[in-house]
């Protein structure tokens, strides 16, 4: 009998879900939020209500394309952290309402670790693509959180190193936004920067203790530099944007790359794999590849559609849960932080 499991994701402003069946993708089905774009970023009690719109129709889609009736599930698998608390409500309480209905166990799954595991989510078309072999490193990048795994198992894990203020995702954003790039700036980033030139200025890298990061004040260099600019050259900003998008990608992707090559050197350790929505920079994924090729190390690059946030990394975490049978009770909470 094969074991499938639905995963539910409501971390932040994406609603999905997904089903995985004997640890192969049948589904993943997204809804994202757009009522942010005006505000500059996520507004909480928007994207809780939008959550309660998107949840019923996002399953049930996932299911049908799934070809499986609801009957069929093993398991129902949610994000229950970290993330914005209302919308883990409500991933966590549609989850509970229906594994009691069906009588069947519910998995609670961190979102960081679903992140890291994403890289094992096998589908139909690539049942055979390449997964990390145990220990790797992970270097795990997105708008809250920058860090290094360790990761000895689908259920050891070590952050090693983590930002001890913004996250890499936050510094992209903060910075597109005051260049007026919209939200989320990151992607306008990576795509204006093709068209600049990396060395054309030339930001704070602070280097923090042990393989820890700091990006808040690369941020402020950024925001002093766009001060000091504009008072001599008003439409400094739009004559140089290319150049200042090139400038700030490259600085970032600087910053990742040196803690973790010292991580992978310190550690013995030539696995290493990205992970979380900033691995779909193309600067940060062309780093990898060049420190794959210099340094003899085997790499793992997850698929775009699994670096941001998609319940099929919750489903797949579910599943390995599943096979060593770690549940949880109807009275589980979410919780915003780690």
């Amino acid at each position: 009998m094969s074991t499938v499991i639905l995963g539910i994701e409501s971390s932040c402003d994406d609603t999905s879900a997904a089903v995985v069946s004997d640890g192969v993708l049948l589904s993943n089905v997204i809804a994202g939020q757009s009522v942010h774009e005006a505000y500059g970023g996520v507004v909480p009690e928007l994207a809780s209500r939008a959550h309660q719109q998107n949840i019923v129709p996002v399953v049930s889609e996932a299911i049908r394309r799934a070809g499986i009736e609801r009957g069929n599930l093993s398991a129902v698998a949610f994000t229950r952290g970290p993330g914005l608390l209302g919308s883990l409500l409500v991933g966590v309480s549609f989850a509970k309402g229906l594994a009691a209905s069906l009588e069947i166990p519910l998995i609670d799954v961190n979102h960081l670790h679903a992140h890291v595991l994403a890289h094992f989510i096998r589908t139909a078309e690539e049942v055979d693509r390449p997964q990390p072999r145990f220990p790797f490193l992970c270097l795990l990048v997105s708008g809250g959180n920058s860090q290094i795994i360790r990761v000895d198992s689908p259920f050891e894990m070590e952050i090693i190193g983590r930002t001890i203020d913004d996250a890499a995702g936050e510094a992209f954003d903060k910075c597109a936004k005051v260049m007026g790039l919209g939200y989320p700036g990151g992607p306008v980033v990576n795509r204006l920067a093709a068209e600049g030139n990396p060395s054309a200025f030339s930001f704070a890298k602070p280097n923090v203790a042990a393989y820890d990061y700091s990006f808040s004040g690369l941020k402020t260099s950024f925001l002093y530099t766009l001060r000091d600019r504009l008072a001599l050259e008003p439409d400094f900003v739009e004559r140089h944007k290319a150049d200042l998008c090139a400038s700030l990608q490259a600085c970032i992707v600087e910053v990742l790359m040196r803690k973790l090559r010292k991580a992978a050197k310190d550690l013995r350790i030539a696995e290493v794999a990205l992970a979380g929505g900033v691995s779909a920079n193309s600067a940060l994924r062309e780093s990898l590849r060049a420190h794959a090729q210099q340094f003899g190390w085997t790499i793992h690059i997850p698929p775009i559609q699994f670096t941001t946030d998609n319940a099929a990394m919750v489903a797949i975490t579910g599943h390995y849960k599943y096979l060593r049978g770690d549940f949880c009770s109807m009275d589980v909470q979410p919780y915003a932080r780690v």
